[in-house]
C-alpha cells in the first residue's frame, strides 16, 4: 500500500508541474539593417516574439537603467528589446506549438519581417543557473569566442558552471537535422558529468583529462552552400536527463535524429525539470 500512495504521489506531483505551463501568442515586426540577411532577420524577428509572448504573459524584470522600458497600455506590455536581456522575462519558452507564421516585405530599401508564434511557455519563479558556455573558433582561449565560421575551422566550447551538473550539446543545421555533440560518441552513459567550477574545454583531444582522451570527437565546420545558419544547444541541469534517441547515419559525423524529434525530446524534458538550462547559440558558416 505504502509503495502504490508513493507512485500516486510522484504522478501527482508530476501532473501538477505540468500544468503550471501556460499557451502564449506573441507578435513581433523587425525592421534589418541593412548587413542583415533574410534568414538572419526572420530568426530575430522569431526570438523577438517570443520574447514578446513571454513579456505579455509573465511580465518583466525593470532593470535600473537609462535606456530601459517597459511600457503597459490597456494590459498590452510593449517592451523594448535594445535593453531587454534573456533574464529580465518573467518567463521561458518551452515549446513552439505548429509553424511561426512569416510576413516578409519591403519599405524602401528596407526589408521588414513580421512574426506570429504561438507556443508553450513557464512562469520563471527562481533564477537561473549562471554558467558559461562560449563558442570557439579554431583556438581554445577565450578571446577565440566567435558565430561565424569558415570551411575548416575547429570547433571548440569552453564550459563551466558553479554547480555539478549534468550536460548535452547538439548542433541543429539547415537540412532538419539534430546532431549530438556532447556526450562523444563513444560514451555509454548518455550524459556529460560537469563537476562545479572546473573549466572544461570540449572537443579537443589535447585539452581533456589522459583517460578521456581516446574519446573525444573533435569537430570541423563545414558546408556545402555559400552560407547556412545553425544553431548550437546548449543543455545543463543540476538533475540527472539523459540525450534523445539517436543513431550513426554516417561515418565520421555525430550521432542524429531529425530536428522534430530533438525538440520533443527538448521539451518534454523541460516540461518536468524547472532546473533545466537551456543556452541557444547561432552560429553562421560560409565557404
Amino acid at each position: 500500500m505504502k509503495r502504490i500512495l508513493v507512485i500516486v504521489l510522484t504522478l501527482f506531483s508530476l501532473s501538477v508541474f505540468a500544468q503550471k505551463t501556460k499557451t502564449v501568442e506573441g507578435e513581433y515586426t523587425y525592421h534589418a539593417p541593412e548587413n542583415i540577411t533574410l534568414e538572419q532577420a526572420r530568426r530575430t524577428a522569431l526570438e523577438r516574439a517570443q520574447i514578446q509572448a513571454l513579456a505579455d504573459e509573465f511580465g518583466t524584470i525593470v532593470s535600473q537603467t537609462d535606456i530601459s522600458r517597459v511600457e503597459n497600455n490597456n494590459g498590452k506590455t510593449d517592451v523594448n528589446f535594445l535593453s531587454l536581456g534573456g533574464t529580465e522575462v518573467k518567463g521561458e519558452w518551452i515549446e513552439t506549438i505548429g509553424e511561426p507564421i512569416y510576413n516578409i516585405r519591403y519599405e524602401g530599401n528596407m526589408l521588414v519581417v513580421t512574426c506570429k508564434v504561438k507556443g508553450k511557455a513557464r512562469e520563471i519563479v527562481s533564477a537561473q543557473i549562471d554558467y558559461t558556455a562560449k563558442v570557439l573558433r579554431n583556438g581554445t582561449e577565450e578571446k577565440f569566442e566567435s558565430d561565424r565560421f569558415r570551411n575548416g575551422d575547429e570547433l571548440y566550447l569552453l564550459f563551466q558552471s558553479p554547480v555539478k551538473g549534468f550536460l548535452a550539446v547538439y548542433l541543429a543545421d539547415a537540412d532538419g537535422q539534430a546532431f549530438c555533440l556532447l556526450p562523444y560518441r563513444n560514451q555509454t552513459e548518455g550524459i556529460y558529468p560537469i563537476q562545479a567550477n572546473k573549466r572544461y574545454l570540449f572537443f579537443n583531444e589535447k585539452s581533456a583529462p589522459r583517460e578521456e582522451r581516446p574519446i573525444v570527437d573533435e569537430y570541423v565546420m563545414t558546408t556545402e552552400r555559400s552560407s547556412e545558419h545553425n544553431q548550437i544547444y546548449i543543455i545543463f541541469s543540476p538533475n540527472q536527463f539523459v540525450k534523445a534517441t539517436d543513431g550513426s547515419i554516417t561515418d565520421g559525423l555525430p550521432r542524429q535524429l531529425s530536428s522534430d524529434d530533438f525538440n520533443k525530446w527538448l521539451a518534454k524534458c523541460r516540461k518536468y525539470d524547472k532546473d533545466m538550462n537551456l543556452k541557444m547559440i547561432p552560429i553562421t558558416i560560409s565557404k
